[in-house]
């Protein structure tokens, strides 16, 4: 029968798939930029009693100093958006790096490894509250150094893994036996061969490091993006989850959506990328 077909999004062609499952992170992340030109109050102003129910204004109720819940929404998500991505990009980036080197240079790369099997056992939770805690002024730049040491690492081993037939191939022996110099070698034949791998390793760093910083922030370590990021308002409003569970709801959906989100799509991609490489 070739008339209605049903709505499946695991019918959908692989590219397609991955294009509607990063809609809904996008649109979050595009109401998140858009939010303080958007909120219909300021995100300090009492709006009504704490954890008031949704009405009179506000759509989702108030919370837990009377404050407009979609105001805090849409004040409090650019920050951890921002941080997060600055984290993804430099994790990637500096891994990426690291695994070319590793790869052409095994020697070199024997001491790296060495240099961070201690780190990859160590739990990120307990390493954010050994740097952070003993670093109180650190804020921001703290939490990248975080992510960098406990993200590096991981990261480094899948695009050494990766460079590893790159680094084997006759293109890039050739290139070596010319005379060619290591920052050559690394960024001009074996770094451009491993686009796949790039994208789908910046998803996942996005993903790992939104949930980073989400942790910092509902630990009350001194890397707080504001009063209103997502993360705080989980934390300050759960005493009041049964008089208004939509200001403890919300900001745990948003965090959640861009997550899933994101890890769908570069799921997607990741497959439509390794079939296109095979075929």
């Amino acid at each position: 029968m070739t008339g209605l077909r049903s709505i499946d999004i695991a019918g959908l062609p692989k590219r397609r798939r991955g294009m509607v499952s990063i809609a809904p992170a996008v649109l979050v992340i595009v109401l998140a930029v858009l939010g303080p030109t958007l909120a219909p109050r300021p995100a300090e102003e009492p709006v009504g009693i704490p954890f008031g129910d949704p009405g009179d204004g506000a759509w989702l109720g108030t919370d837990r100093l009377g404050r407009d819940v979609v105001s805090q929404l849409l004040y409090g998500g650019w920050g951890l958006l921002l941080l997060s991505a600055v984290i993804a990009v430099l994790v990637t980036g500096l891994s990426c790096v690291l695994g070319a080197v590793v790869a052409l240079r095994p020697r070199i790369g024997a001491v790296i490894e060495l240099g961070t099997d201690f780190i990859i056992l160590l739990p990120a939770v307990l390493g954010i509250l050994l740097v952070l805690t003993s670093w109180p002024d650190a804020g921001a730049y703290g939490l990248i150094v975080v992510a960098l040491l406990f993200g590096v690492p991981y990261c480094g081993r899948v695009f050494a893994a990766a460079a590893a037939g790159v680094a084997a191939s006759g293109y890039v022996e050739s290139a070596e036996a010319g005379g060619e110099s290591l920052p050559y070698l690394v960024f001009r034949e074996v770094i451009p061969n491993l686009r796949a791998v790039l994208a789908t390793q910046l998803g996942l760093r996005f993903v790992a490091a939104v949930y980073l910083v989400s942790t910092a922030s509902f630990l009350q370590l001194p890397t707080t993006l504001g009063a209103s990021n997502w993360a705080v308002m989980v934390r300050d409003n759960a005493s009041g989850l049964l008089l208004n569970p939509w200001a403890v709801l919300a900001p745990s959906l948003v965090i959640a959506i861009v997550a899933v989100s994101v890890n769908l799509a570069v799921s997607a991609f990741g497959r439509e990328e390794r079939t296109s490489t095979l075929s």
